[in-house]
C-alpha cells in the first residue's frame, strides 16, 4: 500500500505548535511544558499547518514494563486536520522506518485508553485501519494496538530530514 504525497513535517519535542496540540491530548501528562515527548529517542512530525502531530518514541527495552520491550512506541498521535487519520498514520510508520531503519522485531505498538477516546463506534479504528492488530492489554488497562515489521509501509523521508548519501565514506 502506497503511503500518498508525504504530509509529514519533521519537528521536535520542544516545539510550541506541536505543544499545543499535545495539550489537547488525553494521555498529556503536564499541560503547559515546553516538552512533551518520552525521554529517550523520539521523532517528531507535524503537518505543515500544526493541525496534526505524531511522535514515535523507542525506548531501550531494558527500561520498558510493557509486554512489547523494543518495539517502537506511537506515544501521541492527533489529527485536527482534514486528512484522513489512517493515511497520516500510514505516512509516519513510513517516516519512522525511513528515519530508523529496519524495524525491530516486535514493530510498532500504541496504546488506547478506551476511556478517554471519544465515544466512538470502534476506537482505534483509524489504527486498525492502517494496518494495527489488538495485541493485548497493558498491566494498567490500556488496549495495545500492534503493527508488525511485514505489514508496515515502505520508508519515506518527511519533510525537512537530510537525506543520507549511500556509499559515500
Amino acid at each position: 500500500m502506497s503511503v500518498g504525497q508525504m504530509m509529514w513535517w519533521r519537528s521536535h519535542r520542544a516545539d510550541p505548535r506541536a505543544a499545543a496540540l499535545a495539550d489537547r491530548h488525553y494521555n498529556r501528562g503536564k499541560v503547559g511544558a515546553p516538552q512533551f515527548v518520552p525521554p529517550g529517542r523520539c521523532l517528531v512530525l507535524l503537518t505543515p499547518d500544526a493541525d496534526a502531530l505524531w511522535v514515535s518514541s523507542w525506548p531501550l527495552a531494558a527500561y520498558v514494563k510493557h509486554a512489547w520491550p523494543g518495539a517502537w512506541v506511537c506515544s501521541c498521535f492527533r489529527n485536527e486536520s482534514a486528512a484522513l487519520s489512517s493515511t497520516l498514520i500510514r505516512q509516519a510508520v513510513a517516516a519512522t522506518c525511513f528515519y530508523w531503519g529496519s524495524a525491530p522485531r516486535l514493530g510498532m505498538v500504541t496504546f488506547v485508553d478506551t476511556t478517554q477516546v471519544r465515544r466512538k463506534r470502534d476506537w482505534g479504528r483509524c489504527y486498525r485501519k492502517a494496518g494495527f492488530c489488538v495485541a493485548g492489554q497493558t498491566a494498567g488497562g490500556l488496549v495495545a494496538l500492534q503493527l508488525a515489521p511485514q505489514d508496515m509501509p515502505p520508508a519515506c523521508a518527511p519533510w525537512g530530514v537530510q537525506l543520507r548519501l549511500e556509499g559515500v565514506c
